[in-house]
């Protein structure tokens, strides 16, 4: 097994000193036009990141066994050296853009990335607003097991990815260099991808590199400033249902469903899909809205890209 560190757990002690040094700064010089911190959103983002770190454990179990397996049965070998790890990182930039992606646009696995998009608030806290199930990401990394890289070399740089993403959670940067803001995902960047505007919505998915939004066509510039948050926001700072929420509105859906078609469409489809209106619902006379229902129009998705 390659002897590699775990940068996520060393990257703690800073992660804690940034976010209190960019607490301070607003203190010292207030931005009325920014989020800025608030005392229970922050402890539900550390609470949810620190649940994260041990949930993980529990789930890393059955994915650490069937990546070995995949491993030892492929009879290709990528050694880690000083020249193949940039080709790895690289690998595990361009799946987890793919990864990420999918996770906006399949409800099941919105239901697990909602968690970090719950924040109305964007600031280095909000990085480690982390979901408690992240066992939906492990088949996107597959190929690369296939592929002969190591599994130990897979986790190392997704921790490398998640321990870049920190810092670019934050509106006290402002847009980089063009070249920079060319090649690398930056707040700027990421800012877009966790507003609730429709025109921000799904755009912005890389993790190291926004080259992939570039190429694939998902990128959209920092225009108009971002609002944060859900299309359809949360009341709630309690961590498990922080967690859950989505999955219990899943469960709703699928209890009200009408038949199985439709039940795959509430699993499989965007978070905002809804099935096409019956004859009897369509023909039957439209009521005025009420003030717990929203009134007529297209429906948006509840995710904030």
């Amino acid at each position: 097994m390659p002897n590699l560190p775990d940068v996520v757990l060393w990257s703690i002690p800073a992660f804690v000193l940034l976010a209190v040094l960019e607490m301070v700064s607003y203190r010292l010089r207030p931005d009325e036009d920014a989020a800025g911190y608030a005392a229970k959103d922050t402890a539900t983002s550390m609470g949810m990141g620190l649940g994260s770190l041990f949930v993980d454990l529990v789930w890393k179990i059955p994915i650490v066994a069937i990546y070995t397996a995949v491993h030892e049965l492929t009879p290709l070998r990528v050694p880690v050296l000083w020249w193949t790890i940039p080709l790895m990182l690289l690998a595990q930039d361009f799946f987890y853009y793919w990864q990420h992606r999918g996770h906006h646009v399949v409800r099941i696995l919105w239901a697990s990335h909602v968690v970090h998009h719950s924040s109305r608030r964007f600031n280095l806290s909000t990085a480690l607003r982390q979901p408690w199930t992240g066992f939906t990401s492990w088949p996107f990394y597959l190929p690369m097991i296939a592929l002969g890289v190591h599994p130990a070399a897979v986790a190392f740089c997704s921790s490398v990815s998640l321990v870049y993403q920190f810092w670019i959670h934050t509106e006290r940067v402002d847009k980089l260099p063009r070249p920079f803001e060319y090649v690398l995902n930056t707040p700027s960047h990421h800012r877009v991808h966790h507003a609730s505007q429709g025109g921000y919505l799904d755009r912005n998915f890389g993790g190291i590199l926004i080259v992939w939004d570039r190429l694939f066509g998902s990128w959209v510039g920092e225009t108009d400033r971002p609002v944060y948050g859900l299309t359809k926001n949360i009341e709630t700072y309690n961590p498990l249902r922080v967690a859950t929420h989505e999955y219990a509105a899943i469960a709703r859906d699928l209890r009200a469903a009408r038949d199985w078609r439709e039940r795959a469409g509430r699993v499989l489809r965007g978070p905002g899909w809804q099935p096409a209106p019956t004859a009897s619902t369509s023909s039957a006379p439209a009521s005025a809205p009420t003030a717990d229902s929203p009134a007529p129009g297209p429906a948006a998705p509840e995710a904030a890209a």
